[in-house]
């Protein structure tokens, strides 16, 4: 009989520790979310968008800023919103997106809470054209701008800060478009001389705004993906290309443009270089800077050869 008192005094004493621990975490989160409450709830869409956000919002302590997709997710072409974005975006007073059609989901979510704020911070003359903006320096400091503005129409007490972080940042990003318009001027006295060297392969669509801003001129563009089957049609009509245009150079996605890489250096003179698309990576906020700067120096070392 003693033991069995023993025993029911123990587990009595065990389950009354295990209330106390559970109403005290019920408490805590509670205070949390009060505090929660009082401050900026922003999500954004997908990685770039969401490392522009980061350095508008640098270390204010009234902001929560939260990616909706995981930072290796890439493009949002296909993406299927989860029962757990539907709550985050519940919380959100800011919906930040690229637009363009990437985020196919927009619908769904205008459906779903009408009365989310939804930003597009790409330019809307962009939006019907390659929805890829993030990949042009000039255009990616143009959507930091249009956070900072949409933030600041948010959370007017603060406006002064994240209008200050944008320019900072900008001014980072500026040094990149300079570089860009030296290695421009590369390619346009290769022109001017009639030497071959600024017409160019594409494997990914959004190579079209970097090629654009450093002055060379995409002939064919091979929009490779993971589901994406290349046809020997295709693979005709880009050697032919190349053959006309004497191409010599092909810029692709390592992640998914390797094989079809290989493949062409195989069979032609041709040489792959593989660039960043800058969807994926880090959550470190020069990881934009330091990933366009990579692709930068590759291309700078084809301007000069």
């Amino acid at each position: 009989m003693r033991k069995k008192k023993y025993l029911f005094v123990t587990c009595m004493l065990l389950a009354i520790a295990l209330a106390s621990a559970i109403f005290t975490k019920m408490y805590v989160d509670m205070e949390e979310r009060g505090g929660d409450e009082e401050k900026l709830h922003i999500v954004t869409s997908f990685y770039p968008v969401y490392i522009a956000a980061k350095n508008v919002v640098g270390d204010s302590e009234g902001v929560i800023l939260e990616n909706l997709s995981e930072p290796q997710t890439g493009c949002m072409h296909d993406y299927q919103l989860t029962p757990q974005d539907m709550i985050l975006l519940s919380k959100a007073d800011l919906f930040l997106v690229n637009g363009g059609g990437i985020e196919s989901f927009l619908g769904e979510v205008g459906e779903s809470y009408p009365n989310l704020v939804l930003v597009k911070t790409m330019e809307e003359n962009e939006e019907s054209d390659n929805p890829h903006g993030w990949m042009d320096t000039r255009k990616y400091a143009q959507m930091v701008r249009n956070i900072a503005d949409a933030l600041s129409d948010a959370d007017k007490a603060h406006a002064e800060f994240y209008q200050k972080q944008a320019e900072d940042y900008c001014a980072e990003i500026e040094k990149l478009t300079e570089q860009a318009a030296e290695i421009q001027k590369r390619f346009q006295e290769k022109d001017k001389a009639e030497v071959p060297g600024s017409s160019v392969v594409i494997f990914h669509e959004a190579y079209e705004h970097l090629t654009e801003e450093v002055g060379m001129k995409v002939v064919y563009c091979l929009d490779l993906d993971e589901e994406r089957q290349v046809s020997a049609g295709e693979m005709a009509d880009m050697m032919e290309e190349m053959e006309r245009n004497q191409v010599s150079v092909i810029l692709a996605e390592e992640l998914y443009g390797k094989d079809t890489g290989e493949t062409v250096e195989q069979e032609t003179d041709c040489s792959v270089y593989y660039l960043d698309t800058l969807v994926r990576g880090s959550y470190d906020k020069d990881s934009y800077l330091k990933g366009m700067q990579k692709n930068l120096d590759i291309i700078r070392e084809i301007s000069e050869k």
